[in-house]
């Protein structure tokens, strides 16, 4: 086996993660078995990068002969064999874990501060998506006013930001009938995007600025020094078998240590979930527990006549009960594109509840289902997303970095939107880093920096919205139309978020069961399709990601007494119980089809499910959502 290693001396590393997959991507898999007779055999870490770059787009193949002539002095780095399987370290300024809105924003602002200040701090990106924007998902219509702070000239620079909002409608559904109300969202102004192909182009711009970007790579472990400052991440090890074994393709994860550490993760990041309990940032913060919903979502293509690009729609009510909240959304975006989903928050109490099936419902609404019919789905994806807004803000810096994007929770739930925000924490989070690494100023500048912020402003003017809904559909909207139309977000009192969404599941003999029908596989699609859509992939030889504190609750307690709900939460049949030999039911844990949403890190009535990262480049492979 080979691997590059660093001809400096110098006792800050030049080395990066280049070392261990060269980001330059071959026009064809000869060169990685070496059977092209001019080729240098290249360490095979990660073989998700290589067929793209890390914004996804395919590199110029004509560059490799020139790299394959000239790699082993690539940032003056030498070539030796070794066995040995320690770990490596690999030293940056700013280490950002998480290629989103909020971790690429973060690595572009402290660029930029550093050219305006004329200074080089080193800042690396770790994704572990097998390229930026492949986890991805959101609805999106897009609140450009973080990213005109960011990037001013993103127009004349190409964004994938093209379809203005042209029409936006509200709908209370009855299970016949669609009733108008009047828009609360207010998108003028607005896009219809992908944020998945947003997400790219910023990485490029990222890449432009001198950010060194790695997907593929799962950051699995927080690194502290002997004071419990965090001073980095480590990422897994890649190749290793179900059973724990060295795999021929194994190679050692590497420390990656930065003076910063930004956590970018996303909705209930693993690492960052850990940071916020051993810090006790909610308590530091605004003190109240986080509340999620889960998001599923379709991209349609339907014919020219039934498409209004720029055309928005939400809707509330059917087909959920009118004690569980959420709502679907209709976007129309370019190229004859649809993006359809349906929300559930994941406070629901019916443990028979399944909301993939929900949605599968929903999109037979006779409001709905005329658009669909004679269209093709291009994708299928579902994630979580922080409802807990300002109530549930966690104080955001520990020793050693910080928490960003939706990692924090800066999600606006009247708006459904967080993209926004996600930028503007991170430019927040880079200006106080810059300030800590430049000037020795306190990173604790950036919870002040964010109290003063617009972020600040709205999610306080918007905090009641979501706990209103805790007394049901028609109270919760008489609730909200006050604090829209009357209070204008200045009501004296602030609300309380109801009991922790795991806590909310009733038992099994409370409820009857849900009998969905059966899909017609035209508008509605059993599990397996939708799971083909979603170009999930992950390799079945690994150890699992999914991990049960107690192996015997799913049997013991889940499905005698809440009838096995994580058969039904879970979008991607993760979770199916299977007789045994002795006819007793065995929970099966299908690792291979997770979508990475964790709602089952959620929603597990005891809490007993642990989602952790699973070998870099896994997971879904979003390219339009």
């Amino acid at each position: 086996m080979l691997r590059l290693i660093s001809s400096s001396s110098k006792s800050k590393s030049s080395k990066t993660l280049a070392s261990y997959s060269v980001p330059i991507h071959f026009p064809n898999p000869h060169h990685l078995s070496g059977s092209s007779a001019n080729s240098t055999k290249i360490p095979p870490l990660n073989r998700y990068l290589n067929r793209f770059s890390s914004h996804g787009f395919a590199r110029n193949p004509a560059n490799f002969a020139d790299f394959n002539q000239n790699w082993s002095g690539l940032r003056n780095f030498s070539c030796e064999s070794s066995s040995s399987v320690r770990r490596e370290t690999l030293n940056y300024d700013v280490v950002i874990v998480g290629a989103g809105p909020a971790g690429l924003s973060a690595a572009i602002r402290l660029k930029q501060l550093c050219r305006e200040n004329d200074v080089d701090f080193s800042v690396c990106v770790v994704e572990k998506g097998a390229e930026v924007g492949a986890h991805i998902l959101s609805g999106n219509v897009f609140e450009p006013r973080a990213l005109n702070e960011l990037l001013p000239n993103w127009k004349q620079e190409e964004a994938p930001i093209h379809v203005p909002v042209s029409s936006d409608k509200f709908w209370l559904l009855s299970e016949t009938r669609a009733f108008p109300f009047p828009s609360p969202f207010n998108n003028h102004g607005n896009y219809v995007i992908s944020l998945s192909q947003l997400v790219r182009w910023l990485g490029a711009k990222a890449e432009e600025l001198g950010v060194e970007i790695y997907p593929g790579f799962a950051a699995s472990e927080i690194l502290y020094d002997t004071s419990d400052k965090v001073i980095g991440i480590a990422t897994n090890d890649m190749g290793v078998a179900k059973d724990g074994s060295k795999k021929e393709t194994f190679q050692p994860g590497v420390e990656l240590k930065g003076r910063v550490t930004l956590f970018a993760e996303g909705c209930r990041g693993s690492l960052s979930e850990k940071i916020i309990s051993k810090f006790n940032l909610r308590e530091k913060g605004q003190g109240q527990h986080q509340t999620y919903a889960l998001g599923i979502k379709e991209v349609w293509e339907i014919s020219e006549e039934k498409h209004d690009a720029g055309s928005v729609l939400h809707t509330l009510g059917w087909p959920l009960d009118p004690k569980t909240y959420g709502g679907s959304f209709i976007y129309h975006m370019k190229d004859r594109q649809v993006a359809i989903g349906l929300v559930v928050a994941l406070n629901y109490r019916n443990p028979f509840l399944n909301p993939y099936e929900e949605f599968q419902k929903f999109k037979h609404h006779p409001a709905v289902r005329p658009l669909l019919e004679g269209g093709t789905v291009l994708e299928y994806g579902a994630r979580t997303l922080n409802e807990g807004g300002y109530q549930s803000i966690p104080y955001p810096v520990f020793p050693g970095g910080a928490i960003i994007g939706c990692s924090a929770g800066f999600l606006n739930v009247p708006k459904i939107k967080g993209s926004h925000t996600a930028i503007k924490s991170g430019m927040l989070a880079a200006e106080s880093a810059f300030g800590t690494l430049h000037k020795e100023s306190p990173l604790e500048n950036f919870w002040d920096s964010l109290k003063s912020s617009w972020i600040w402003k709205e999610l306080h003017s918007a905090r009641n919205y979501r706990p209103a809904f805790e007394y049901g559909l028609f109270p919760g909207l008489a609730l909200s139309a006050l604090e829209h139309y009357v209070m204008k977000g200045r009501s004296p009192w602030t609300l309380k978020h109801g009991k922790p969404d795991h806590e909310a599941t009733d038992e099994a003999k409370m409820w009857r069961t849900i009998d969905y029908p059966k899909p017609d596989g035209v508008i509605s699609f059993d599990m397996p399709t939708s799971l083909y859509r979603s170009n999930t992939n992950h390799d079945h030889d690994q150890p699992a990601h999914l991990r049960l504190k107690d192996p015997k609750n799913p049997e013991n307690v889940n499905l005698p007494i809440y009838g096995g709900p994580e058969t039904r939460y879970c979008p991607a049949r993760v979770y199916e119980y299977i007789a045994d030999e002795n006819g007793c039911q065995k929970l099966q844990i299908n690792a291979q089809n997770c979508l990475h949403c964790k709602a089952c890190d959620i929603k597990d009535p005891k809490q007993n499910i642990k989602w952790t990262v699973p070998e870099g480049g896994g997971g879904p492979g979003y390219t339009v959502m």
